[in-house]
């Protein structure tokens, strides 16, 4: 794991430099060395590196391929580096230099190509890769956007790096604020590829790859031409094209015994390191599975940490440790006092460097911060409700359209209609709310319309569908019926690569802490779209494939366990503890909002608890912090 930065430039005037303050911005990303290739010619490449495989010198970037054609410098794992590695050894004609991925990576794309390579690793990853015989530049990131990368045009060149920081290291940086950015960031809770916060800086989007060549540099394109450029090694609509005619063959058990020896050897691939490995241990279904498959491959020495906090709402403490318990873990429990996850709150705009607004993003952090004390990987159970329809909104959502969906359009109107004009006449509190909230549900004309007013933005169907097509993303396929898929798709493609990720990306990385995600192994997410379309949730339960999974491994109630969010009180923190730091902020002046009449209005509402606005105000509240730091 590690930071990545270069430069495309007509002249090398003020490369060097930037390469330098580039690299050492990223510090935290890879703080065990740092390498820069910047030769005569039109590119420099900057490393700063995390040693995970190959802790020797040879495999310290940027690295060169055996040929001599092309320099990598990249960002990630390759989990299958080992069998890539056998496939190139076939009438290779030169020794291997050591036994790192990257020196893999660079030779595959020496025999491969890029895009070929790409699709052949089974990996996370933001790569820059440099043909010198062609004079061109790829820019690459992996299929679920697990790994962040930033292109700007900036000062007279063309800027990468894994995060902004560094391209504000540049000394040409003018900054400013891109309000199509923002409204997004307001909406979803982030900025969405391939946008970013600044203009003319891009993210590329996850499952894309860009080529860029010397003359490129002179003029920034805009948002369209650049969409337009990307090239997709890679599409979820074609992965999701297969639900709608899954292998019907297939049976349960056949089923539960293919994820069973997937998810092993998904595990197994991501435990091969030369430096410690351990795990996140909520207690939870997913984390259970992943440590339960690291047990099966060391049993008696997988080490497992859990953070327990003071807050009620977020300490799973006591689930982790009756886990680690059965499953006979080296468990080890980190208290968090009440206080750090307040005094985090000023860190927030350095630590993820653009606007983000998830409060789970505290507990990331601390999490992050104490398992790096011990060890420098950690596989975590992330993705497994993207995968198998695991939010409790999901479930909400089609308990309640199945009733809904009774009433008709005219019913659904009028009784809606009648509800939210007695909210009207309540008096301000729990009944009105309710009243409100069950007229707002009622008077939906169908689904998606429903799905859009009942539940936050970041997880609506409709609205994400038209981000997504704003947006440039692939639409679903037309088969794509149900519901439950269609909330999925929606999670994949536009919320796990810019809300999911990017919370953790930062979170760890700005511990220098490496985290491995078992269920976004390729392979498990193509089978979660093969699986039957309904049988995913039911009954009130989601991921059904995995407590299945789960119940089959460790019988006894955790496969039943509730998913508990992993939040924080950030709403009755903002009526509390954290009030001063967020009239501080809306007080500055400056034309940092939109609409600062309207956000008044919905402080004030939320002060008194007349709305439950914490989504909307910590977005709010997230990006006047960013602004105040970097606007």
């Amino acid at each position: 794991m590690c930071g990545i930065s270069g430069f495309l430039s007509a002249t090398a005037s003020g490369r060097s430099q930037f390469l330098l303050a580039a690299a050492r911005s990223l510090n935290h990303r890879g703080p065990d060395g740092h390498g820069i290739w910047n030769p005569e010619g039109p590119i420099g490449l900057a490393h700063r590196r995390l040693a995970i495989v190959d802790l020797s010198d040879a495999g310290a970037q940027p690295m060169s391929s055996a040929d001599g054609r092309w320099v990598v410098t990249f960002n990630g794992e390759i989990y299958n580096h080992r069998q890539l590695r056998e496939q190139l050894s076939d009438g290779r004609s030169s020794a291997w230099r050591g036994h790192s991925d990257t020196e893999v990576l660079v030779d595959a794309i020496a025999r491969f190509g890029v895009v070929e390579t790409l699709r052949r690793c089974n990996g996370m990853f933001a790569i820059a890769a440099w043909d010198r015989e062609a004079s061109e530049l790829w820019l690459a990131r992996d299929s679920t956007g697990e790994k962040p990368l930033y292109v700007g045009w900036v000062g007279g060149g063309v800027a990468f790096a894994s995060e902004l920081r560094a391209l504000r290291a540049h000394r040409a940086w003018a900054g400013g604020v891109d309000q199509e950015a923002l409204a997004w960031m307001l909406t979803f809770g982030y900025v969405p590829a391939p946008l970013s916060i600044h203009p003319g800086v891009f993210k590329l989007p996850a499952g894309c790859c860009l080529a860029l060549r010397p003359g490129d540099e002179r003029r920034a394109p805009t948002a369209n031409e650049f969409k337009a450029r990307l090239e997709r090694w890679w599409r979820l609509d074609e992965l999701a094209d297969s639900a709608s005619t899954p292998d019907e063959r297939m049976s349960g058990i056949e089923a539960l015994d293919r994820l069973d020896a997937l998810l092993d050897d998904a595990v197994d691939l991501r435990m091969q390191a030369d430096v410690p490995v351990a795990a996140m241990l909520s207690g939870g279904v997913d984390s259970t599975l992943v440590v339960s498959s690291m047990v099966r491959r060391a049993p008696g020495s997988v080490r497992t940490f859990t953070v327990a906090f003071d807050e009620p709402g977020v300490d799973e403490a006591a689930h982790a440790a009756a886990v680690a318990r059965s499953l006979g873990t080296l468990h080890e429990e980190v208290r968090c006092p009440a206080g750090a996850a307040l005094a985090l709150v000023d860190r927030l705009p350095d630590i993820y460097d653009e606007p983000f607004a998830d409060p789970a993003q505290i507990p990331a952090v601390l999490v992050s911060e104490a398992i790096r004390q011990q060890v420098p990987v950690a596989l975590t159970g992330d993705g497994g409700d993207e995968l198998f329809e695991g939010y409790q909104r999901h479930l909400d959502a089609i308990a309640w359209w199945r009733v809904m969906g009774r009433l008709g359009v005219r019913g659904r109107t009028s009784v809606g209609s009648t509800l939210r004009r007695l909210s009207d006449l309540l008096p301000a509190g729990s009944a009105s709310r309710a009243s409100g909230r069950l007229g707002a549900r009622l008077a939906a004309e169908d689904f998606d319309d429903y799905y859009r007013r009942v539940l936050q933005f970041p997880e609506s169907a409709a609205l994400g569908l038209h981000a997504a097509r704003r947006l440039g993303m692939p639409s679903p396929p037309a088969g794509l019926v149900a519901l439950g898929a269609r909330m999925r798709f929606v999670d994949q493609m536009l919320g796990l690569p810019e809300g999911i990720h990017t919370k953790l990306d930062r979170a760890s990385m700005s511990a220098g802490l490496e985290l491995r995600v078992p269920f976004l192994d390729p392979r498990i997410q193509a089978l979660s779209w093969q699986l039957p379309a309904n049988s995913h949730a039911g009954a009130g339960t989601g991921k059904l494939w995995l407590r299945r999974l789960l119940a089959r491994r460790m019988p006894g109630g955790v496969a039943k366990r509730r998913k508990q969010g992993f939040d924080v009180p950030i709403g009755e923190w903002l009526r509390g503890p954290l009030r001063p730091w967020a009239m501080e902020l809306l007080s500055e002046k400056g034309d940092f909002l939109p609409s600062r009449t309207h956000v008044e209005q919905v402080w004030a509402a939320h002060l008194v608890g007349r709305r439950d606005a914490t989504y909307a105000m910590w977005a709010v509240l997230s990006y006047l912090a960013w602004a105040r730091r970097h606007g």
